[in-house]
């Protein structure tokens, strides 16, 4: 696939999930934004067949990789108003108030490692508040999308004071332990 098809294959993917979190709202009552669960995605059964568009691992196999509630996104947080830079560490329904922004992870993927063009994502929703004291501030969406890690001009967070960028989405796709075990096996034993 060429880098221009996949680009639009990302953007296309990106946009079917902003349309689909453009509900979530701050709470009516000016709180946090509740955090509203969502629906596990269906494995498909052994003996359905699957298109040859999706992605497969090297046994012919369509990975499942970490289940959403085990995934760890490691997000970067600029305040461009004293230059301070933190982590900020989530999982997928989780959110954390840094004085006054709000960031929501709803997922994050990356895809397998035997892929030819690596890429990490993050679907964060970001709010600010003008009440930087008050504990149940109103709260203002200012981002709703995916962030990705290889492709960053894909999709861009842009607010005057505030930066938010995808660092890590950790996850690991059956058999990759396997893989990087017998490489750093093949790779010492050449010594």
């Amino acid at each position: 696939m060429s880098r221009r098809a996949l680009q639009a294959a990302t953007l296309a993917l990106g946009a079917a999930l902003m349309l689909t979190a453009c509900g979530d709202e701050p709470s009516e009552e000016g709180g946090t934004p509740a955090v509203q669960t969502e629906e596990p995605i269906a494995t498909p059964a052994a003996n359905e067949t699957h298109s040859a568009t999706e992605e497969q691992a090297p046994d012919g196999t369509l990975p499942e990789g970490t289940p959403m509630e085990e995934r760890v996104a490691t997000l970067g947080l600029l305040n461009k108003r004293n230059n301070l830079t933190q982590d900020i560490v989530l999982k997928p329904g989780e959110e954390r108030r840094v004085d006054d922004v709000l960031i929501r992870l709803k997922t994050c993927e990356r895809r397998p490692p035997w892929d030819n063009e690596p890429e990490e994502g993050a679907f964060v929703q970001v709010f600010t508040t003008d009440d930087r004291q008050d504990d149940n501030p109103d709260w203002k969406r200012v981002f709703s999308g995916w962030l990705f890690l290889n492709s960053p001009s894909l999709n861009v967070m842009e607010h005057p004071i505030y930066d938010v960028w995808i660092k890590d989405c950790a996850m690991t796709f059956p058999g990759e332990e396997e893989a990087a075990a017998s490489a750093s096996n093949a790779s010492g034993s050449g010594t």
